[in-house]
């Protein structure tokens, strides 16, 4: 792709150019940022995970015998706010974006690396409000009247960490758009941009112009709370319909923000392990900018059954099938791809395909809840949580533990054991399954979701779910065991462990900190398989020695 190949001088890369503690927190280096945000985020998702583990245990009985109502409550909103404001909304970007997209696009660093610094702070921040005020009951939504008249005064805490955190994103994206505009390699068109890049640029899109709209709904949230105001409690002459529209404009884009992250994941993962370009390059690239605009249209469909007019249902109901057509695309392509293509069966692929199943069904699912007749039935039911999760688990989560294996080996120069890695990536595909699928047959017979008793009939179902949430548990705890594991006894990683294609495998593994040390210029298009890499292993024979 390049006609200009790194090396790092002997042992020298940005893990060890400084090895003191403040070196870390005062650096500006877009890799170690990146990292700073993963370390940050494995601690938000083991949160969040051990508040579902509790609550999952409580569901095995129809009777609440493990947990008040009360406390019930508090685990499904703190799982939700942690989950979604500072586990899936920052994952690919904060740290996948963060530590790639200057070495994809063959710059130094991020446009304004100390706003990128910035942004870390900020969410560490966010996320510590948040945590201190671990008990608000109000679900992840914040719903009026709970968050303004009936929750405990800690809703304030939560809100405000909601809110910084949304700040962090919005920094994020800012440094992307303008590192993706002004700071390409030279050769690097829009059209040789990796799919991965065009997907955090229409995420970025969605960032700048939706959060915005959220953070002034959290500060009307916090006027009303604490000073009385008449926005959304109808006793004051506020409109508590008024909050859901202004919440779900932001929120239903927000899916994209952490699905179209993935979707440039699994991109690059299938054009490596397929050994083949990627089908109908521009129509892939064209699809997530269609899914960002058609995303900012279709909030509606979470209000079936408010008060909003039936004509108004039916227009959301009718463009939110829209959306499918350009995620179809996608998967028509990415089909297409790895047709007569020469397909490895690595554990980054295995996610692939663990994200192209288990999105496909929650896209499948989503049809059902944006049809108007069906959704009235469904809504508010464990149904939706499942569907949830099939999109943001089965499709977020898988895309960024695939991207993470993929990656690996480039962000810490060492490999997993890929034996360890292949049996983790099927015990999450099974238990993920074995938790999630039980929920829509709960949904369909009428089991209504965050409810802390429920009648005995549901029973069997539940204590499935809380089965495979063991098996799930124990998939992702064995794949932190090993990747942690590797950091020290992983076997040295060349350039380019796949043989893959772009700039960011032109590089040493783990990258110096200038990333390239003569600058690249791009002489072929994306997933220009036909040609040799700079730094296959072919060219290349000892660069599994040389890192």
């Amino acid at each position: 792709m390049s006609t200009a190949t790194s090396t790092a001088s002997e042992g020298k890369h940005y893990l060890n150019a400084k090895h003191t503690v403040l070196s870390w927190l005062l650096t500006v280096d877009h890799k170690r940022i990146g990292m700073m945000y993963l370390v940050s985020l494995v601690v938000f998702f083991l949160i969040g995970g051990a508040a579902a583990v509790l609550f999952r245990l409580e569901l095995m009985t129809p009777a609440g015998d493990l947990l008040r109502s009360e406390t019930y409550n508090k685990l499904f909103t703190m799982h939700g706010i942690v989950m979604i404001f500072f586990f899936l909304i920052p994952s690919i970007p904060a740290v996948l974006g963060n530590f790639l997209l200057p070495i994809m696009v063959g710059t130094r660093d991020v446009a304004f690396p100390k706003l990128n610094l910035a942004s870390w702070y900020v969410f560490m921040l966010g996320g510590i409000l948040a945590f201190v005020a671990i008990w608000v009951d109000t679900g992840w939504t914040f719903y009026t009247p709970y968050s303004t008249m009936y929750a405990n005064s800690n809703v304030i805490l939560a809100v405000c960490g909601a809110f910084i955190a949304g700040f962090s994103s919005i920094m994020t994206a800012l440094n992307f758009v303008v590192t993706i505009h002004k700071m390409r390699a030279p050769g690097l068109t829009w059209f040789r941009l990796p799919l991965f890049v065009w997907a955090m640029y229409a995420t970025s899109l969605v960032v700048l112009l939706g959060t915005p709209v959220v953070a002034i709904t959290l500060v009307m949230i916090f006027v009303e709370r604490a000073f009385g105001l008449g926005i959304f409690n109808p006793a004051l002459g506020g409109d508590p319909v008024l909050f859901q529209h202004l919440f779900w404009f932001y929120s239903h884009p927000a899916v994209y923000i952490m699905i179209l992250p993935s979707m440039g994941v699994v991109s690059e993962i299938i054009a490596c392990f397929s050994r083949r370009r990627i089908y109908g390059y521009k129509f892939v690239a064209y699809s997530s900018l269609a899914i960002a605009v058609i995303g900012f249209f279709v909030w509606g469909h979470h209000m079936f059954v408010s008060s909003q007019s039936t004509y108004a249902g039916m227009i959301f109901s009718f463009l939110t099938f829209f959306v499918a057509v350009p995620t179809a695309i996608k998967v028509l392509n990415w089909t297409m791809t790895m047709y007569k293509g020469s397909i490895s069966l690595e554990a980054p692929m295995l996610y692939a395909f663990g994200f192209l199943g288990l999105f496909t069904i929650g896209g499948m699912t989503g049809l059902f809840l944006s049809t108007l007749a069906t959704d009235i039935h469904l809504h508010d039911t464990y149904f939706v949580v499942a569907h949830f999760h099939y999109v943001m688990v089965g499709g977020g989560v898988m895309g960024f533990l695939g991207g993470l294996h993929f990656w690996w080996p480039k962000m810490t120069g060492r490999m997993y054991p890929e034996g360890w890695a292949i049996f983790a990536a099927i015990v999450i595909f099974v238990g993920f399954n074995l938790t999630f699928f039980p929920q829509f047959q709960l949904g369909y017979h009428g089991m209504p979701r965050r409810y802390h008793e429920y009648p005995a009939d549901f029973q069997v179902l539940h204590i499935m779910s809380t089965a495979g949430a063991s098996v799930l548990g124990f998939g992702y705890l064995l794949m932190a065991g090993y990747l942690g594991w590797s950091l020290k006894f992983g076997k040295k990683a060349g350039a380019n462990p796949w043989d893959a294609r772009g700039l960011e495998w032109e590089t040493s593994s783990p990258p110096p900190t200038e990333n390239f040390l003569v600058p690249p210029v791009v002489r072929h298009e994306a997933y220009a398989y036909e040609f040799e890499s700079e730094t296959s292993p072919e060219s290349h024979p000892s660069s599994e020695s040389s890192a």
